[in-house]
C-alpha cells in the first residue's frame, strides 16, 4: 500500500529540513566580514573574530570551522569594539566552549561557547597597562600584564582559578624598568618569561600551573624571548635583539632549543634580520616561523631545518601587524595580517606544511 502525507504535514516536513540545513559561508558571514584574531585548538578546529561595518562603527562577530576553514559557523560575539588606538583585540580559546577576548584593557570570557560572555577584572592594575597575552591551563588563568608611564614601567603574571571572574598578581613574577615585556606559553607544560631593558631576564617552567622551577633563560642578555610549547619534548624559544638592530627595520634573531622543560638553552640558528619581530611560532624542534614587518610589508621567515636554512614568504603591503601566528598541530599553522579598519583591510593565512607554502583563508 502506497502512504500519501497529507499536503501540509508535507509542508512542515520540507519547511523542518530546510530549517535543519547546516548554514552556509553566505548565510553566516558578515558583509564586509575582515578578521581582527584567530585561535586554533587543532589542525582543523579555528575560530575568527573580525569586524564588518554597520553605520558608523564596526560590529564584531565570531566564526568558527571544524574543517580547517572550508566551513565556517556564527558563534555568539563578544561585546568588545574595535578600539580606536588600533590595539590589538585578541582571541584566545582554550577548549571548544571556553575562550578569552582583550583589547589590551578590557577582557571578557565565555565558558559556554559564546552564548555568553563575563568581563574578567585585573587587580591592582592601573591604566596605562597592556595585557599581552591571556590563557588556561591545568585548571588555571594566566595572563601577562605591563604597566608603563614616566619613563618606567613594570610587567607581571596574572593568574587565578578557572572560570574566576578576577586574576591577581602572582608574587614573585614582576619585572620593573624603563621597558619591561614578558611573554607565557603553554603545551606540554607552563613557561613564563620576563624581562626588562634588554638586560635582565627571569624564567619559570610549570607541568601543573601550581608549583614553578626557576631556570636559566632562553635568552643571553642585549635579547627578548619569545616563547613556543613543547615539541616533541622539546622547547623551542626565539631571541630578537632590540628593533632597529642592526639596521632600521631589522631585528638581529636566533633560534634556540631546549632538551625538555627546564632544560638549558643552546644553539646558533640565526633567522633573517629584515623586519620587526611580530610573533614566532614553532610546529616542530626543526620547524619554525618568524612573522616581522617592515618597510610596510609582512615577511614571515620559516626554517625547517633547525635554523640552518630559511625561506622568506611576502605576505602583503598592509605593512601594519601580524598577530596571533601559532601552529596547532600537524604543521598547521595561521596568522593574521592587517587590521580590519585599515585601508589595506586584514586577512587570515594558513599553512599546512610547517610555514613552507601559506595560503589565504576565504571566509565568503
Amino acid at each position: 500500500m502506497i502512504m500519501r502525507i497529507p499536503a501540509l504535514l508535507a509542508s512542515v516536513l520540507t519547511l523542518l529540513a530546510v530549517s535543519a540545513a547546516p548554514a552556509t559561508a553566505e548565510t553566516v558571514v558578515p558583509q564586509g566580514f575582515r578578521p581582527a584574531s584567530t585561535s586554533w585548538t587543532g589542525p582543523a578546529t579555528g575560530y575568527v573574530l573580525g569586524y564588518s561595518p554597520c553605520g558608523p562603527s564596526w560590529c564584531p562577530a565570531l566564526l568558527g570551522t571544524t574543517d580547517g576553514g572550508g566551513h565556517w559557523r556564527r558563534l555568539g560575539a563578544p561585546p568588545m569594539s574595535l578600539p580606536d588606538n588600533h590595539n590589538h583585540v585578541a582571541l584566545t580559546f582554550v577548549g571548544d566552549r571556553v575562550a578569552y577576548v582583550s583589547d589590551g584593557v578590557h577582557v571578557r570570557t565565555t565558558r559556554d561557547g559564546g552564548a555568553s560572555w563575563h568581563p574578567v577584572s585585573l587587580v591592582g592594575a592601573r591604566e596605562p597597562y597592556y595585557l599581552s597575552k591571556i590563557t588556561e591551563t591545568a585548571g588555571r588563568v594566566f595572563a601577562v600584564l605591563t604597566t608603563y608611564g614616566d619613563g618606567r614601567g613594570s610587567t607581571r603574571l596574572y593568574s587565578g582559578a578557572a572560570g574566576s571572574p578576577v586574576l591577581v598578581p602572582v608574587p614573585g613574577f614582576a619585572v620593573t624598568g624603563g621597558i619591561t615585556y614578558g611573554d607565557l606559553a603553554v603545551g606540554g607544560g607552563l613557561q613564563v618569561a620576563l624581562g626588562a631593558d634588554y638586560g635582565t631576564e627571569e624564567y619559570w617552567t610549570s607541568r601543573d600551573g601550581v608549583r614553578f622551577t626557576r631556570a636559566g633563560p632562553p635568552c643571553p642578555k642585549g635579547s627578548v624571548a619569545s616563547l613556543a610549547g613543547v615539541r616533541d619534548r622539546q622547547v623551542v624559544a626565539l631571541c630578537s635583539s632590540s628593533p632597529g638592530s642592526p639596521q632600521p627595520g631589522s631585528t638581529e634573531r636566533r633560534l634556540r632549543h631546549a632538551p625538555k622543560l627546564g632544560g638549558a638553552f643552546s644553539g646558533d640558528g640565526e633567522a633573517p634580520v629584515v623586519g620587526i619581530t611580530q610573533g614566532f611560532g614553532a610546529a616542530s624542534p626543526t620547524s619554525a616561523t618568524v612573522a616581522a614587518e617592515g618597510g610596510g610589508a609582512g615577511f614571515l621567515h620559516s626554517t625547517t631545518d633547525g635554523g640552518r636554512t630559511w625561506t622568506t614568504t611576502l605576505l602583503s603591503e598592509r605593512g601594519l601587524s601580524l598577530t596571533d601566528l601559532d601552529f596547532p598541530g600537524r604543521g598547521t599553522g595561521v596568522v593574521v595580517d592587517g587590521q580590519p579598519d585599515a585601508d589595506g583591510g586584514s586577512a587570515l593565512y594558513r599553512t599546512t606544511d610547517g610555514g613552507h607554502h601559506w595560503h589565504e583563508l576565504r571566509f565568503g
